[in-house]
């Protein structure tokens, strides 16, 4: 995860580029501590189902050293659904699939402000303030990683 932190911002190119660098070989002194541990546990042990996961999931774990597009976990997605599952009682009370439809394009935007730092009420008043002037073939303009060029 340093590594990931160094490159954050960085194009997938660069970031593919670090992590064949450095990320390959710490993911394979991983696989070949795993392998040695398992083979001193029992088959039925907790710890030897976990080792016995990974292993089986070993490729898939590694594709962020082949595609610098690819996150190394998907946190992202898993902390933008957690505020839809603590809610989901309140989202019975929508009154139509469509407004449960609106609804989820209202928290995807707000999660996207979230993750571009930018503040989601500022955003959200903003942009309702400016959608009836503004020129159709611009609403891009209007996304939240485009929030400060919208002033």
């Amino acid at each position: 995860y340093d590594i990931e932190a160094e490159i954050l911002c960085s194009p997938a190119e660069e970031r593919l580029a670090v992590r064949k660098a450095r990320s390959v070989q710490l993911m394979q002194s991983l696989y070949d501590w795993i392998q040695l541990q398992r083979k001193t546990l029992s088959k039925h042990a907790e710890m030897a189902k976990a080792f016995d996961y990974i292993l089986n999931h070993w490729n898939a774990l590694n594709e962020f050293c082949r595609d610098g597009r690819v996150e190394i976990d998907n946190n992202i997605g898993e902390n933008a659904l957690r505020s839809v599952a603590v809610g989901r009682k309140n989202y019975l009370f929508f009154g139509s699939d469509k407004g449960g439809g609106s609804a989820a394009m209202i928290y995807s935007l707000l999660v996207t402000c979230k993750q571009n730092e930018v503040e989601p009420e500022d955003w959200l008043r903003e942009v309702i303030e400016k959608l009836n002037d503004w020129p159709s073939n611009q609403v891009h303009e209007l996304l939240p990683w485009n929030f400060s060029s919208v002033k």
